[in-house]
């Protein structure tokens, strides 16, 4: 990519994985924590979608990393003092120019700062000038498990909850409370700060293949990986939707809902029951099996002939749309082995005998399955031109999320 003259060469890599923070100024806090060594990768991820990156630090956090880290890290100076510029007013005033204040380690001596009102570092500073200014502030706690646990910091943390600030984490293991992934803080800001587009929504998504048993250890299964389904639960959750995905994967990020459901049966059974809850769209991604046999209550001996006699699952979209008649459905119809003109046949025949208001379209037996990137088509019920989108899921899920978007806005 092009340099900018006297651009810092740390945002040559600005905006190379997404746009999602585009536009946006997030301060990142740093305070003593030994994570603190982590947020040179997390003001990076900051920036490799798009955000301009500043860094504040307590005293106590030089003891963990040098500011020259962050500095480079954010490509700007880093504020380790309050100055005649009163860099907290400039970020966090009512009218300064920060999206976000993240503190990223915080610990159990900070937070009780900032529950109490006690301002004596810059990171305190810069968090009840935000506060005070009703900005956007997440904290990301880091220590040591007893620590984490003890009343008064389980107090204070849900004193500040109280005030409307989102808590990231900890993950608690080897007795400590340990700072969250990079890629579940993206994600949080992601939501907070990024498109809203989907505020309010509630998406249901199925994902992956279903298994269906033919013994008490053998399946029947097929090749989806569940990848589009995940990065359709993610892009639909970052952009403010309610997020149900059914699947028999591991996401594991705390805000989506997670449905472990392993045959199409199951998947069938538990997708309708959610619907109930009021719903505004199903985007049925899963390869659910076509067909499924009677499993045999014991292991079949390895060696014997042997014979299956299949029968046909049922139809989730067709039993969905019959029961939800005006719920959104998009569809999703796999192919092998025909040209691109049968696939759309085929695709086009589905989505009009079931009723969809899209389906997307992919010829799997050149890739797509199983893999990082896809080829697909997306058709659209009435007179709306073909959309093709070539390139990793993550762009094709954020491709069509934009769509599914339109979509759900016409009935606003």
């Amino acid at each position: 990519m092009p340099q900018i003259p006297n651009e810092h060469p740390t945002l040559w890599i600005k905006s190379t994985k997404s746009e999602s923070l585009k536009g946006k100024i997030i301060v990142l806090a740093v305070t003593g924590s030994i994570a603190a060594v982590r947020t040179v990768e997390l003001a990076r991820e900051f920036i490799r979608r798009g955000a301009d990156v500043y860094a504040v630090m307590s005293e106590a956090a030089g003891w963990i990393i040098n500011s020259m880290a962050l500095h480079y890290a954010t490509g700007n100076e880093v504020i380790t003092k309050i100055t005649g510029k009163v860099e907290h007013v400039e970020f966090f005033g009512n009218l300064g120019r920060a999206d976000l204040l993240i503190i990223a380690p915080a610990t159990a001596n900070t937070i009780g700062k900032i529950a109490t009102g006690i301002d004596d570092t810059p990171v305190t500073t810069f968090t009840t000038t935000a506060i005070g200014a009703g900005k956007p502030v997440m904290i990301v706690p880091a220590m040591h498990e007893d620590m984490y646990n003890h009343p008064a910091v389980m107090e204070n943390i849900g004193k500040i909850n109280d005030w409307g600030i989102r808590f990231i984490g900890p993950r608690v293991e080897e007795g400590i409370a340990k700072i969250a992934g990079n890629d579940e803080i993206i994600i949080e800001v992601e939501r907070l700060i990024g498109k809203k587009t989907l505020c309010g929504k509630k998406i249901l998504i199925t994902s992956g293949s279903t298994a269906e048993p033919i013994d008490p250890i053998r399946i029947l299964t097929n090749r989806a990986s569940g990848k589009t389904g995940t990065e359709l639960a993610l892009e639909a959750y970052r952009r403010g939707a309610e997020v149900t995905i059914v699947h028999r994967n591991k996401l594991g990020f705390a805000g989506i809902n997670e449905i472990y459901a392993e045959t199409a049966d199951q998947m069938t059974d538990v997708v309708l029951g959610e619907l109930a809850k009021e719903y505004d769209m199903l985007i049925s991604s899963a390869a659910i099996a076509d067909y499924t046999i009677d499993a045999g209550e014991q292991k079949i001996k390895s060696g014997e002939g042997l014979e299956l006699s299949f029968r046909p699952t049922r139809k989730l979209i067709k039993e969905a749309r019959k029961t939800y008649p005006e719920l959104k459905i998009i569809g999703f119809k796999a192919e092998a082995g025909v040209d691109a003109d049968e696939l759309l046949r085929r695709a086009k025949n589905t989505l009009e005998s079931s009723g969809l208001d899209l389906i997307v379209a992919n010829e799997v037996s050149k890739g797509g399955i199983g893999a990082d990137d896809n080829n697909v088509t997306i058709l659209y019920s009435g007179e709306k031109e073909n959309l093709n989108i070539e390139g990793s899921k993550s762009l094709i899920a954020n491709v069509l999320m934009d769509e599914i978007t339109s979509l759900l806005a016409k009935d606003e």
